[in-house]
C-alpha cells in the first residue's frame, strides 16, 4: 500500500468517525425520547408536553452549536458553553424522566470533543454524575436512605469513565504518533525514492502492516481484559447494590451485600491497572492455576449463592502464563455467562492436565441456549464474552467448545496446548 493509499485511508475512516459523531446525539435523544413516552405504559407517570418541549429544546441546542457550525468546535470557549448547556437541559430531563439518562452517555464522548485539558476530566465527572442518578431511578429516587447507593454509583461511574478516557486519549495519542510517522516515513521515502523506490516501497508495506497488526492485537487484548475485568465487576456491583436495597430492613445482610460491592470495586480498579500495564492476573501471581481458579469458584459461588465445585485432574503442573491466563479468563467469563443468563443451581469446573493438552469444562444445569441461531443481525447466539473466550483460545492454538440446547444446561469446552512454563514465548 502506497503512501497515498495510506493517506486516503486514514481520510475514509476519520470521515466515517464524523458522520458517526454527526449521527450519534441524534440517535441517543431519539431513543430516550421514544423509551420515555412509553413510560405511561409501565405505570410511571410522565409530564409528556414538557419531555417533548425540552427534547426540541435539546435538538435544536445540539444541531445549532455542534451540527451546523462545525467550524465552532475550535473556539473552546463557546464549547465549553455548549457543554454546560447540554448538561444542564439533560438534567432538566431526567428530572421529567429517567430514562433520559440514555442521552447521558452523550457527555463523555462531547466532554473530550468540546473541551480541553482537564477540563474533559471534570466534564466527564460531571456527565458520570447524571449517568447515576439515571440508574438509581432518576432525581426523586435519591432519598435519605438511597442517597449511599447514589454515591457509589457516581463514584464507580467515574472511575469507569475514567479509564475509558485515559485509554481513549492513549489511542487517540497513539494515532496521531501514527500520523506523523506516516509523513515522516513518506518524506523519507521520497529522498530515497530515485535509487530505491521498489524496496523502500516494500518497507513501508511491511512497516504498515506489522503496525496495522500490533494495534489490531493490543486493542483486542484491551478489550478483552476490560470486558473479563471492569464490565464484569460493574455487574457484580450492581448486584450486590440492588440486593442492598432489598435488604435495609436486615442491618446484617445489607452490610453483607455492601461490603461485597466494595470488594468488587476495589478489585476491579486493581485489574483495570493491571490491564493498562499489561500484567498478569493478581489471582495468578502467588497461586497455582488449579487454586487460582478454585478460588475465584468460590468467590463467584458465594456471591450468586450457586454451587460450584472445581474438580482437577491430572498432574497439576506449572504451565507458561499465556495459558494459565487464557484457561483463568475463561473460567470467570464461563461464571459470568452462568449468572446473568442460566438460572442454574449447580455449576461443575473440571481442569484437565494431559501430556499435551489441558482442558477446562464448565457445565451447569441452567435452561441453555440455542448456540446456533442466528440473530436479525446476522450472528450467532453469543455476545462479546464468548467472542473473547474464542479469540484468546485460538490464539494459543486451541478450541473453544459450547455445548447447550433450551432447558439442558451449557457446557463450555476450552482446550489448549500444555506449554510448560519457561517455554517458548
Amino acid at each position: 500500500m502506497t503512501e497515498a493509499e495510506l493517506a486516503a485511508e486514514f481520510d475514509r475512516w476519520e470521515r466515517k468517525e464524523n458522520a458517526l459523531f454527526r449521527v450519534f446525539p441524534y440517535f441517543l435523544l431519539g431513543v430516550s425520547t421514544l423509551i420515555a413516552m412509553l413510560q405511561p405504559l409501565w405505570g410511571m407517570a410522565l409530564n409528556r408536553p414538557l419531555a417533548i418541549g425540552l427534547s426540541i429544546l435539546a435538538l435544536s441546542w445540539i444541531a445549532w452549536f455542534y451540527t451546523l457550525h462545525p467550524e465552532w468546535r475550535g473556539r473552546r470557549e463557546l464549547m465549553a458553553y455548549y457543554f454546560v448547556g447540554f448538561l444542564a437541559i439533560n438534567g432538566c430531563l431526567m428530572f421529567v424522566s429517567p430514562f433520559y439518562g440514555i442521552l447521558s452517555f452523550l457527555g463523555y464522548a462531547h466532554a473530550f470533543d468540546c473541551l480541553s485539558g482537564r477540563w474533559r476530566y471534570a466534564g466527564v465527572g460531571a456527565t458520570a454524575l447524571l449517568m447515576a442518578t439515571s440508574q438509581i431511578g432518576g432525581p426523586a429516587t435519591i432519598t435519605r436512605e438511597t442517597w449511599w447507593g447514589w454515591v457509589i454509583l457516581v463514584l464507580f461511574n467515574m472511575l469507569v469513565a475514567g479509564a475509558f478516557s485515559f485509554f481513549g486519549e492513549m489511542t487517540h495519542e497513539r494515532n496521531l504518533k501514527q500520523k506523523r510517522a506516516l509523513v515522516e516515513l513518506g518524506e523519507a521515502n521520497r529522498k530515497l525514492e530515485a535509487a530505491l523506490e521498489e524496496n523502500a516501497g516494500l518497507h513501508a508495506q511491511l512497516l504498515v502492516q506489522a503496525r496495522e497488526a500490533g494495534v489490531l492485537d493490543e486493542r483486542q487484548r484491551m478489550a478483552r481484559e476490560i470486558h473479563d475485568t471492569l464490565a464484569q465487576g460493574l455487574a457484580g456491583i450492581i448486584t450486590q447494590l440492588q440486593a442492598a436495597e432489598q435488604a435495609r430492613d436486615r442491618p446484617a445482610v445489607w452490610q453483607r451485600h455492601v461490603d461485597t460491592a466494595s470488594t468488587l470495586a476495589r478489585d476491579s480498579l486493581a485489574e483495570a491497572r493491571r490491564t493498562v500495564h499489561a500484567v498478569e492476573p493478581a489471582a495468578l501471581e502467588e497461586a497455582r492455576l488449579p487454586e487460582a481458579i478454585g478460588e475465584v469458584t468460590k468467590q463467584w459461588s458465594a456471591v450468586n449463592n450457586v454451587a460450584a465445585v472445581l474438580t482437577t485432574t491430572g498432574d497439576a503442573r506449572p504451565m507458561h502464563p499465556d495459558v494459565e491466563v487464557t484457561l483463568l479468563r475463561t473460567a470467570q467469563e464461563a461464571l459470568a455467562n452462568v449468572a446473568k443468563h442460566a438460572r442454574a443451581s449447580r455449576v461443575g469446573l473440571t481442569l484437565s492436565y494431559m501430556e499435551d493438552l489441558v482442558t477446562l469444562d464448565v457445565r451447569d444445569d441452567g435452561v441453555g441456549f440455542a448456540p446456533n441461531v442466528k440473530r436479525a443481525n446476522g450472528s450467532t447466539n453469543g455476545g462479546f464474552g464468548l467472542t473473547g473466550m474464542r479469540q484468546r483460545v485460538q490464539r494459543l492454538a486451541g478450541r473453544l467448545e459450547i455445548e447447550s440446547e433450551p432447558g439442558a444446561g451449557t457446557a463450555v469446552s476450552a482446550t489448549v496446548p500444555a506449554i510448560p512454563a519457561g517455554g517458548v514465548e
